[in-house]
Order: C-alpha cells, then structure tokens, then sequence
C-alpha cells in the first residue's frame, strides 16, 4: 500500500483500464469486438469495482496489491511444505521484495492478478502432490482446472504455467490417477480459453510495436535461470522426490524458454506477461537461504537465528532506492494526468485540440474536465461510440482543412525524449500544418507528455503589428 497513488499519477496502459472500466458493459462487449480482447474478462472486473468502490487510484490498484499479497503467501505455504517454515517465510519475502513485483504490485493491470493465480493452482497441485489432502479429490482439481481458466482469461499466456506443471509431475513421477486429473483439468481449461486465442489472433496489430528478439533482451531470463540453476543445486533434487527445486525451478524456466520460443516467430516478449514465473525464483532463493542457515548452524548455532532476518533486512535496504523509484511517476513512461492539468491553464475556449498520435487522446478521456470547451476537431467517432480506445478520426484531407480553419489549437503529444517518429498519415498532416502554418506560443512538458500551444502565423504577426 506504501506510495500506491504514485503523487496521483497514471499511466498511459493504467489509462486505458480507467477508461474502459468507466464504460457500461455493452461499450466494453463493443471494444472488445474490435480490440483488446486479451484483457476483456479484466476489464469488466474493473468495471464491477469502479461501480462499485468509484474510480481512483486505490480501487484501480488495490486488486494488484491484493493479488501480489495472496502470491506471496502461496510461496510460503509452498515453501514451508517442501524445506520447512524459514524456507517459506524466504520465499514469501523475496517475492515481494523482487523490484519487477514491486513494479506491477502498483499496476492498474492484470499482470498480479495472473500471479496470484499461478500461485494458487501451483499451491493446489503441490498439495495433491504432497499427500496431504484427505479429502477426495475432485474438488482439489475442480479449484485447478477453475483457477488456470481464469488465469487463461486474464492473460492468454499464463497458460504456459500448463508445461511447467508438466515438468513438476514428470520430474516426481506422479500415479496415473493424478496424470489422469491432471490432465483432464488442464484440457478442460485449456479448451475454454481456446475461443479467445483464436479470436485475439485477428486483433495481433496491437502488439506490432514489440521489437524483434535480440540477444540483449536475453540477458535478463539469463540471470534469472542462473539464479533458479544455483539455487536449485543447492536444493540437490532427486528424481521422483517433491522438493523446492522441483517445483521452482519448472515454475521459473518454462514460462522464460517458452516466451522466448514463441517470440521467435511473432515478437511478443515482455517480461510482464512472465511475472508469474518470479514464483519459482522466489521459491528457489527462500531454499537457498534456508540451505545457509543450516550450514551455520553447526558452528554457530546462537548466530545462525538472526541470519535469516539480516539477509531480510539487507536486502530491504539494499532494494530501498528500486522501492522508491518503483513507486514514484518518473517509472512509467508518461503522465495522463499530470498533462491534464497544464491544459487546464493553457486552454482557451473555443480553441481546437489534437492529438499525435491519436492514442494520446487518453489524456481527454480520463480528464474530460480539463478538455471542457476545447473542439477535438480531427474526432469523427469518439471512443466510446467507435469501441476503441482512442476513437475514429476523419481522413487527412479533412483533417488539414479544419485545422486551417483555426486561429488557435493545442496540441496533445509524447515528451520529446519520449516520442517516436510519426508514421501515420493522419499525424503528418497534422505535424505538416502546424509547421507550415503555425508558430508556437507556449509550451509544457511533464513527465512523459508535452502540451504546445500554436497560433496562425498572420495571427501572430498582427499582434506584433499592434504592439
């Protein structure tokens, strides 16, 4: 909960999640007709909060900071009944000290959300695993196959965790019975989220700004494995035997390797999509710390008690100023709302906004207020009625000729050291026209986001001809 309102501030993907929440069901069924279909079944989640609870900043994080809780402590009851009770605390602790959770613990996204779920159909299967459940078994695994369904709506991608269970039950040469169990919950699932793959498939574009592969960006899955390697030797797994390396290292590896694979053939790679493979790095480390206790122990056993506790407590220092940077506006790329606020003071009603690129737009519809009296003159279709997220603008030939129809607009665009060459047409009509035919009188850049406003040039001449 420490700095959840991040000085209020808000991004422009947490944006997207205020807008649509703050839609009615049918607008949300609408959009994602047309885009962003991977995350429909979260959307409408938020939506029932926002009804709800309201839309802030609390409510539009406070479900990821409640998810990241409930993961943590699936690793420390993981952790506890493989290596025992310090092994678990370890765990738990280092899964919520990670600097990438601690980044999306705060996210209006559902990325925490799918954690939480890993951790507890990861919990469910280590419980059928250790013996430890007395009662039958059906309702074990109508909880998994339920969980791993929700996860797939959430996020199509966590279904990689289906592998990696995989490996755990080949690994401990799980019976029949549970292969048989296992196996009919994950294709019951599995075929349940199958529909929306197929659909989202057409929806792809919007992932076409993921860069290719390249061999930097696997410079960290590589730290992590060899971290999860070390750990693991320091476990001494034995085929056929549940034990923290088992289970973590399968939960840590499968989902890296195979979002690595399947980038190879459409770029898709971003960490968040794996956030729940952290589980199996968290489950791993609290092993390995446990290991260092007890090697100490023989020779200092009065000493070996406060080692867990000081490697807490260094690493929470050690990670104080990621804690600080993760919860501050400057982690995220940009502002929607900081920007708001500076076109609140420059506006001038009856003037024209635009927007570059149209996406950018967001800034209007979290913030309609600060928009009030201001003509979104390139808007054809707003968002709402277009089912998107930034609405439907008018051909370049019309967007050229109302902007030289105006004496004033401002203009709505990424920061300097944030912005991407323009690509679309619309966008370098407008760029053209403004250089062409305006000249700036003010601008504003905060956090991301840049608020300039253009005058006509025969505009500015004539008041300095008056002056």
């Amino acid at each position: 909960m420490w700095g959840l309102s991040r000085q209020d501030s808000l991004w422009r993907d947490e944006a997207a999640t205020w807008q649509v929440a703050q839609r009615s069901t049918a607008e949300i069924w609408h959009m994602v007709g047309n885009v962003d279909v991977v995350h429909g079944c979260y959307y409408l989640l938020m939506h029932v909060l926002f009804e709800c609870f309201g839309p802030s900043t609390t409510t539009l994080r406070l479900p990821s900071v409640l998810a990241t809780g409930v993961a943590a402590a699936c690793v420390a009851v993981i952790g506890h009944r493989l290596a025992g009770a310090r092994a678990g605390f370890a765990g738990g602790m280092t899964f919520g000290l990670l600097p990438a959770v601690q980044f999306y613990l705060q996210e209006g996204r559902p990325y925490a959300l799918v954690a939480a779920g890993a951790g507890i159909c990861t919990l469910l299967l280590v419980s059928v695993l250790h013996r430890r459940v007395r009662t039958p078994y059906w309702p074990y695994w109508a909880a998994y196959g339920s969980t791993i369904l929700l996860m797939g709506l959430l996020n199509w991608l966590s279904l990689m965790i289906l592998p990696a269970h995989l490996a755990i039950l080949l690994w401990t040469r799980a019976g029949r019975e549970i292969w048989t169990r296992w196996t009919t919950a994950s294709a019951a699932a599995t075929a349940c989220v199958l529909p929306l793959i197929l659909f989202s498939r057409g929806q792809s574009a919007q992932v076409s700004w993921i860069p290719p592969l390249s061999w930097h960006m696997m410079i960290g899955p590589a730290v992590l494995l060899a971290i999860g390697g070390v750990g693991t030797l320091l476990d001494r797994p034995q085929a056929g035997r549940l034990s923290v390396a088992a289970v973590g290292l399968p939960l840590l590896a499968v989902p890296q390797i195979g979002l690595v694979a399947l980038s190879l053939s459409r770029p898709l790679f971003l960490d968040r999509y794996i956030l729940y493979s952290l589980l199996g790095l968290a489950l791993l480390i609290g092993a390995a710390i446990d290991s260092a206790v007890q090697a100490v122990t023989p020779r200092l056993p009065r000493a070996s008690k406060w080692v867990l506790p000081a490697v807490v407590a260094a690493a929470m220092v050690a990670l104080l100023p990621q804690s600080l940077a993760k919860r501050s506006p400057a982690s995220r790329v940009d502002d929607v709302l900081a920007i708001a606020s500076d076109v609140r003071r420059a506006k001038e009603t009856g003037s024209a906004v635009l927007f570059i690129p149209a996406a950018r737009r967001d800034t209007k519809t979290v913030s309609p207020s600060a928009f009030a009296g201001l003509r979104d003159i390139a808007l054809v279709e707003s968002p709402e009625q277009s089912g998107t997220l930034k609405g439907v603008e008018a051909s370049p030939d019309h967007i050229r000729a109302a902007m030289l129809a105006q004496q004033r607009i401002l203009l709505v665009t990424d920061a300097t050291r944030a912005a991407k060459p323009v690509t679309a047409e619309r966008d370098k009509v407008k760029t053209a026209v403004l250089k062409k035919y305006f000249t700036p009188v003010a601008d504003e850049q905060v956090r991301g986001r840049r608020a300039t406003v253009y005058e006509r040039l025969a505009s500015a001449h004539d008041r300095r001809g008056r002056s």
